[in-house]
């Protein structure tokens, strides 16, 4: 028994870190002895744990059953040895979080500045982009994402709505022309973010039918605060989160374009990896940022 629960730890470590090679570094051994346990694994229970290929490991059906077993066994292990302790110790570690591009402008900025000075001893590594990346292969603790209508999964915590705001700078419409109804957008000027390009966007007005925009694109740029200031500085329209735009619009440098029409709403939602620790560092950060106020410019 005892060997089973160590190769079943072995297993788990495997799977969290994505390779073989991966969860040697971390358990201080050869590859090859982390292959001979879930070998072994596989041969005392009768069946399949992992597709094995040369980019990754597979998850088969079996192994995803005893891999939820596996992180019970130890959750429960962990909380123990918590309680032992005391819970004397610091949460320690690395953190890998990747995020939207848009998110450096919001006050999730500052919320993560507060975990990091309450947590001196976890370590954040930050990434910014609107390129999507992936838990796993990019080797990432977490991703704070922000998109439409997505799915709710065990391994993903909705945080906050946010409005768009279709807008463009007041220079912009001084050589355009007003836009107050969807149809003054025809032979407009875009500025559009590439990795939403192929996502068509739609008003909304109670009463009326959804109007589709389809934008004649100027500029196409991959950071949506980029979008934003190519926009506020008057190349084009553009569909932006209302925190970026919200000091401007106030003071008239931007306006919102139809306003009597919506955009549906953006949802920030933090996504980790299925195999993550309960009581880890990973949602722990979680449980910090979660919060139901709407997102607002950084201070």
């Amino acid at each position: 028994m005892h060997d089973e629960l160590r190769q079943i730890a072995i297993f788990a470590k495997t799977i969290e870190c994505g390779s073989f090679r991966g969860a040697a570094a971390e358990l201080q051994l050869s590859p090859s002895v982390i292959s001979h346990h879930i070998a072994q694994l596989e041969d005392k229970l009768g069946v399949a744990l992992i597709y094995r290929s040369t980019r990754r490991l597979t998850l088969t059906s079996d192994g995803e059953k005893l891999l939820n077993s596996a992180h019970t066994m130890l959750d429960a292990v962990e909380s123990g040895l918590n309680e032992l302790r005391g819970h004397s110790e610091e949460p320690s570690g690395t953190l890998r979080v990747t995020m939207s591009s848009a998110l450096s402008q919001s006050r999730l900025i500052d919320d993560i500045a507060a975990f990091s000075m309450r947590y001196p001893k976890i370590l954040l590594r930050l990434d910014f982009t609107d390129e999507r990346r992936s838990l796993v292969n990019d080797g990432y603790d977490l991703a704070i994402r922000t998109g439409l209508n997505r799915s709710r999964a065990a391994n993903r915590q909705s945080m906050f709505k946010g409005k768009r705001r279709l807008v463009a700078a007041q220079s912009y419409l001084a050589t355009h022309g007003p836009i107050e109804r969807p149809e003054d957008l025809k032979d407009q000027q875009w500025i559009i973010l590439a990795p939403a390009q192929g996502i068509k966007p739609e008003l909304k007005k109670p009463g009326r039918p959804n109007f589709q925009i389809v934008p004649d694109i100027q500029i196409s740029v991959n950071d949506a605060y980029a979008l934003y200031r190519f926009a506020r500085a008057g190349v084009g329209v553009a569909i932006v989160p209302e925190f970026l735009a919200a000091d401007d619009i106030a003071s008239g440098v931007v306006r919102v374009l139809c306003p009597d029409w919506e955009l549906v709403s953006l949802e920030t939602y933090a996504e980790w990896p299925a195999n993550a620790p309960k009581g880890g560092i990973t949602k722990l950060l979680v449980s910090e940022l979660c919060d139901p106020q709407p997102p607002r410019r950084a201070s």
